[in-house]
């Protein structure tokens, strides 16, 4: 698969490829250099009122529903066909800062990538 999901506070592996930072919000007690971070596309994120009506107690079925429809806005589905091309051309990692990416929007990027 050329395209994984890995949280931010792990380690920089070699096999990374191009490292894609997926949060709207810069992870917590990281530093910028330690991150090793070549992409942040805000605009490929989920919105913040999305995101805390998600944290406040929400479903991820309806979270994943809301957010696929954000990602078709235009500004979303033109970054999204960016990170398509990447993918296209090699290895990419989505970097994350949630404690539990497979049901979060990482997983959602990256069924979307084709992952």
């Amino acid at each position: 698969m050329s395209v994984r999901v890995r949280r931010i506070y792990e380690e920089p592996g070699p096999d990374d490829g191009l490292r894609v930072l997926v949060d709207r919000l810069w992870p917590r007690g990281m530093a910028k250099d330690e991150a090793h971070v070549d992409e942040w596309p805000k605009g490929l994120t989920p919105s913040a009122e999305l995101r805390t009506w998600f944290h406040g107690g929400g479903s991820y079925e309806e979270f994943r529903r809301r957010y696929e429809a954000e990602l078709d806005a235009p500004e979303a589905a033109e970054l999204l066909d960016g990170l398509r091309e990447s993918v296209r051309k090699g290895r990419v990692t989505l970097l994350t800062a949630s404690k539990t990416p497979e049901r979060s929007h990482a997983q959602v990027l990256l069924e979307q990538l084709g992952g």
